[in-house]
C-alpha cells in the first residue's frame, strides 16, 4: 500500500491521494431509497463503497447471497468515480454483487437499483416503457439520491459517473449513454422467433407504450458504459447515431436467451466508441450471475447452472477484472496522466 505522505506538487499529491483511496482496507455496503419521478415509484439501492473501517474478509448474507462487504462500515476519505450497477429482467439489487465488491475494492463507489416492476418481486412493469423506458430513468433518480446523500454523497466524483449492467440491465446501460429504442422492433422480432424461450413465449403486453411523451433515458452525467449480454433487439443502426460515449461490449458465445447474432455481436459494428469487446467461450447467458451456492443452485438449477466446460468463477474473475481496467482506463489514467491520449487508452483494452 502507497505511504500517503503530505507533499507540496498538487499533481503528484492528487495523483498519491488517488492511489491511497483506490486501496481501501474492506467494502461497505449500504441501501438507499428513492423515488423516480417520472412514474413516482419507489426505487431501493444497494450502495457497495471502499472503507477502511470494513475488514478485508467481511461478508454478509443476504438471501441467497454471500456478500463480500461488511454493513454500515465508515466510507473510506476522498472522492470515488460512481458506477451506477443495473441488474437483468427479474433480478435484484444484490444480483451481481461480486462485480460490485470488486469495483468498491478497487476504489469506485456503486449504486445498484433494484428497477421497480423489473425485479424479482414486482414484474408489474414488464414489456412496457414503464420498464423498457423507466429502467434509465430509475437508474438516474438513484444518481440524484447518492449525490445528495449527506454520508455517501460527498465521496462521490461527480465528474466521474459510469454505468454497467447485465442483459435489460446492459440494455439501460446503453439508454443512459444515448441509445434510442424502438419497441415496434420487439413484436417484430417475435414474429420470426415464435415461442422462444424467455423472450417470445408469452404474449407481449397489449400496450407496451403507456407515455405519450416520455422523457429522455439519456444521462450526461453518465459518462462510460459496460454492457454484459445486453438486451439489444430494439436497436437498430439508427439507435446509436447520438451515443458517442465509450462502451465496454461483454457477451456470451452461447447465449440461448439472447443468440448473440441478433443481440451483441449485432451491435458490435453499430456502437460508435467501442472501447472493448469479449465473449465468456461456450457460455449461456446467466453466466453473468455471480456462481450460485448449491443451495441455491438446487432452487434455480436453469441460472445456475452451465455448460460442461464452462468455469463460472473463473469467468467472473475474468469479466470483473475486464469491469475494473475499463472504468480505470475511462476514469483514472486520464486523471493520473493526462497526456495520454484516449486512443492510447482504448488500445489498451
Amino acid at each position: 500500500m502507497p505511504r500517503c505522505a503530505p507533499l507540496r506538487l498538487p499533481l503528484l499529491l492528487a495523483t498519491l491521494l488517488a492511489a491511497c483511496a483506490a486501496h481501501a482496507d474492506g467494502v461497505g455496503l449500504g441501501t438507499l431509497d428513492t423515488r423516480e419521478p417520472v412514474t413516482g415509484t419507489k426505487v431501493p439501492a444497494a450502495i457497495f463503497y471502499p472503507s477502511r473501517e470494513a475488514k478485508a474478509d467481511a461478508s454478509a448474507d443476504i438471501g441467497p447471497y454471500t456478500v463480500q462487504a461488511q454493513r454500515d462500515a465508515a466510507p473510506a476519505d476522498g472522492k470515488f468515480p460512481l458506477i451506477v450497477l443495473s441488474h437483468g429482467h427479474l433480478g435484484s439489487m444484490y444480483g451481481h454483487h461480486d462485480l460490485a465488491a470488486e469495483l468498491a475494492r478497487h476504489g469506485y463507489i456503486v449504486a445498484a437499483p433494484q428497477h421497480t416492476g423489473d425485479s424479482y418481486d414486482d414484474a408489474s412493469g414488464a414489456g412496457t416503457d414503464r420498464a423498457l423506458l423507466g429502467r434509465a430513468w430509475q437508474a438516474s433518480a438513484v444518481i440524484d439520491a447518492l449525490l445528495a446523500d449527506p454520508r455517501i454523497g460527498v465521496h462521490v466524483d461527480a465528474e466521474r459517473i459510469g454505468a454497467a449492467g447485465f442483459s435489460a440491465g446492459g440494455y439501460t446501460t446503453l439508454l443512459l449513454l444515448g441509445a434510442q429504442p424502438d419497441f415496434d422492433l420487439f413484436p417484430k422480432y417475435c414474429a420470426q422467433h415464435p415461442g422462444l424461450p424467455e423472450l417470445c413465449d408469452r404474449p407481449l403486453p397489449a400496450k407496451m407504450r403507456t407515455f405519450d411523451t416520455p422523457p429522455p433515458t439519456v444521462d450526461a452525467r453518465v459518462r462510460a458504459g459496460f454492457a454484459m449480454a445486453p438486451f439489444s433487439i430494439l436497436f437498430d443502426a439508427d439507435s446509436f447515431r447520438a451515443m458517442q460515449r465509450p462502451v465496454f461490449l461483454y457477451i456470451a458465445q452461447k447465449d440461448q436467451v439472447l443468440a448473440p447474432a441478433d443481440n451483441g455481436l449485432r451491435i458490435r459494428g453499430l456502437i460508435p466508441n467501442l472501447a472493448g469487446f469479449a465473449e465468456v467461450p461456450g457460455a449461456g447467458h446467466y453466466v453473468f450471475l455471480p456462481p450460485c451456492s448449491a443451495a441455491f443452485a438446487k432452487e434455480v438449477p436453469a441460472i445456475c447452472t452451465d455448460a460442461p466446460g464452462v468455469d463460472r468463477a473463473a469467468a467472473h474473475r475474468d469479466i470483473n477484472a475486464a469491469a475494473v481496467k475499463f472504468f480505470d482506463a475511462q476514469f483514472k489514467a486520464k486523471a493520473i496522466a493526462p497526456a495520454q491520449s484516449a486512443g492510447q487508452v482504448k488500445n489498451e483494452l
